[in-house]
């Protein structure tokens, strides 16, 4: 809470036109999942990812964002597939699943591992389809350097879980956040699931270099590339991450950074803090 009332004063001196933002804290989100979502959740594809859905809450993230089955939803930078298990399954009958990485040409990366990353998209499908047992024909996989006229302007929400502090210590995020905003309806909106650093942190902590990022340093970012902050939740939060590791966020589960060494604290800390920010793409 002290985080959230902290983040709400620095939004507020951002200027008195600025809009009232809603908070939810997702405490009743639970209620909302439809039954073909708990289905997905309770399936047995997810035996080995339910363990980290008391850090990652699932059903009350995607019903705090909005998101339903009839809805073509992107999934920004899939990874190794943990919301991917859920979001796809959950969107094949009615809605749309995409999966959506960034452009590796701008990334600095060698010149071999780019051209790797360059056959994603196709390659994307194909494993979704081996995640789920789903055709593969039923999703769709790009990079942002992909995004075609017929598919600009066509998905209702973005989702970008873990993921805002690669593109800052990148120095991409202006480029992926632009196509991104290019991929979606008038109205349509993303949501954001990022590590969080304190409001106070240094910048030099809080670049993205360590995982963590500050709650007004996206805010601002995302309202400067034209996006409005619908409302913010405090459901992923941990009160228990001090937020100030010298190996950073990945000294945390699952990654264990300093590897044995005070592993059980550690544990007992658990997954990251959490920001949890709805935007909306204005005109």
């Amino acid at each position: 809470m002290k985080n959230l009332l902290m983040a709400s004063a620095a939004l507020a001196m951002l200027g008195a036109a600025a809009p009232a933002v809603a908070n939810d804290h997702g405490k009743d989100s639970a209620a909302m999942t439809d039954a073909s979502l708990q289905a997905v959740l309770d399936h047995e594809r997810r035996a080995d990812d339910k363990a980290r859905d008391i850090y990652r809450h699932p059903a009350e993230t995607l019903a705090f964002f909005g998101v339903t089955a009839d809805q073509t939803v992107a999934e920004y930078a899939p990874g190794g597939g943990w919301y991917t298990k859920i979001l796809a399954p959950y969107l094949a009958d009615k809605g749309q699943y995409i999966g959506i990485n960034y452009d590796p040409a701008p990334l600095p990366f060698p010149e071999d591992r780019k051209a790797e990353m360059a056959k994603w998209g196709a390659e994307f499908p194909v494993k979704v389809a081996e995640m789920t047992g789903i055709p593969a024909d039923k999703f769709k996989g790009l990079t942002t350097g992909e995004i075609s006229d017929e598919l600009a302007g066509s998905v209702d929400f973005v989702f970008i879980p873990r993921m805002m502090h690669n593109l800052m210590r990148w120095n991409v995020a202006d480029s992926e956040i632009k196509a991104l905003r290019r991929l979606l309806k008038e109205n349509g909106t993303i949501g954001i699931v990022q590590h969080r650093a304190k409001d106070d942190a240094p910048f030099s902590y809080a670049n993205g270099s360590r995982g963590y990022l500050r709650t007004d340093t996206v805010v601002n970012f995302m309202e400067a590339h034209g996006f409005e902050l619908v409302k913010q939740s405090e459901v992923n939060a941990n009160p228990e991450d001090s937020a100030d590791y010298p190996k950073g966020v990945w000294t945390l589960p699952p990654r264990f950074a300093e590897g044995d060494a005070d592993k059980a604290k550690y544990e007992a800390i658990g997954e990251s803090d959490r920001m949890t920010l709805l935007f909306k793409k204005l005109p």
